[in-house]
């Protein structure tokens, strides 16, 4: 068998497992070099489909074999290297190959980038591209696929033998990359609609009307003021804006906190944080406070920003309650929500309509107000709306609100 075609089959094993793609590429690079090929640099670019990032790009240099992912944000699209990029010459100009020599007499230094890689010391440059279609590539009106960078700092460059095996190792790698990249996308849809824990449920298989479990767990349940009164003043860009302005602060705390978005529920955010045998609850009570506070820290600044322009305020309340949910599948089977229900969610909301008429922004139930005692005031027992019983509310004691920077709501 020959080396190239070790290398090939190879790629081929590696596309029926599930690898890093950073592994995946680090090995070949490293392979190729054990069977002579002089790559002394190389880069693998897509595009993908992430709320963050247009494409993605792992590098690897022969003198640090670590190969490195690196993200490129939508914004990315209209800087002044992509714009000279001989990447974007590639797509606009549906080039599967690009070669130049970067020194000698067929020296071709036509981009900026190859006059700093000669400056560096290459002196042979080979980009080899491969389309394959990939989910949201169509309407993101971009082509999809891979285009892998080969650069080499020996003295006479790239053989045509050398040239004839990475060409010839494309498609296969280029298979092994699809599977690896569409499976990424998959998941990057899945848990930016379902978030992180419930995308990993489902795509570990619980996708039928009722799979699902029952698990302890801390609720946050935040709720936007006068949406009604907003959705009837506000144009429906102002108001979109106004919401999104609004969700970052309500749920990016969260997040960082290890919360599980589970839902926008209009304008209202559910997150959960799961308690496990594994879990403080105390310690994971105080990171909540911490987040409660930073939310609304966030709030302020957002209205700073929204009150210099004229705009109108964001005014939000955030209800905390602990105890048992049912985590899983509800609805039909052609259409599953996946979410959590129960008694604990039912309290939480109803808590949280009480922070306007108590005038307060935080309000907790007894069990969150027990795992950290001396930072809460009693606010009394009150009726839930559809709670048989009434329940004693907490909200954060004045010396709590203002070590946690806790301001009124915004007027």
């Amino acid at each position: 068998m020959s080396l190239t075609r070790q290398v090939d089959d190879w790629l081929l094993k590696e596309a029926l497992g599930r690898p890093r793609l950073e592994d995946i590429f680090e090995q070949l690079c490293l392979r190729l070099n054990g069977i002579g090929i002089p790559i002394a640099r190389a880069r693998l670019n897509w595009p993908t489909l992430h709320p963050l990032f247009r494409a993605e790009m792992i590098s690897w240099h022969r003198n640090d074999p670590s190969a490195v992912l690196d993200h490129f944000h939508h914004q990315d699209s209209n800087t002044d290297a992509w714009q000279r990029s001989p990447l974007r010459y590639m797509l606009e100009a549906n080039l599967p190959v690009l070669r130049r020599r970067l020194v000698g007499p067929g020296r071709t230094l036509d981009f900026p980038l190859f006059e700093e890689l000669a400056a560096e010391g290459y002196t042979d440059y080979l980009a080899l591209r491969t389309e394959f279609s990939e989910p949201g590539m169509f309407m993101e009106g971009r082509p999809g696929g891979i285009i892998v960078i080969w650069a080499s700092d020996r003295a006479s460059g790239f053989t045509e033998e050398d040239l004839r095996v990475l060409q010839e190792i494309q498609q296969s790698f280029a298979l092994a990359c699809k599977s690896i990249i569409q499976s990424q996308i998959t998941s990057n849809i899945v848990e930016t609609y379902l978030g992180r824990k419930a995308g990993r449920s489902v795509l570990n298989g619980n996708i039928r009307l009722g799979d699902g479990a029952t698990t302890r767990a801390l609720v946050w349940y935040s709720d936007l003021r006068n949406s009604t009164r907003l959705t009837g003043k506000l144009p429906s860009e102002a108001f979109l804006q106004l919401l999104n302005d609004y969700f970052e602060c309500a749920a990016r705390p969260a997040i960082r906190a290890g919360g599980e978005v589970l839902a926008f529920i209009g304008d209202a955010v559910l997150v959960i944080y799961p308690i496990d045998g594994q879990t403080d609850p105390e310690a994971l009570t105080a990171r909540v406070l911490d987040a409660v506070g930073e939310s609304f820290r966030m709030r302020d600044e957002a209205n700073d920003v929204r009150r210099a322009a004229g705009k109108d305020l964001i005014e939000f309340g955030i209800g905390l309650n602990i105890g048992d949910v049912v985590f899983g599948n509800i609805g039909v089977p052609e259409r599953l929500a996946f979410t959590v229900i129960g008694s604990t969610v039912t309290e939480v909301e109803r808590i949280e309509k009480l922070t306007k008429t108590l005038d307060t922004n935080v309000l907790a139930s007894a069990n969150v107000a027990a795992l950290v005692p001396g930072r809460w005031c009693s606010m009394g027992e009150h009726m839930l709306n559809g709670v048989e019983r009434p329940m004693e509310l907490f909200t954060l004691c004045p010396e709590m609100q203002a070590a946690l920077g806790l301001a009124a709501a915004a007027e």
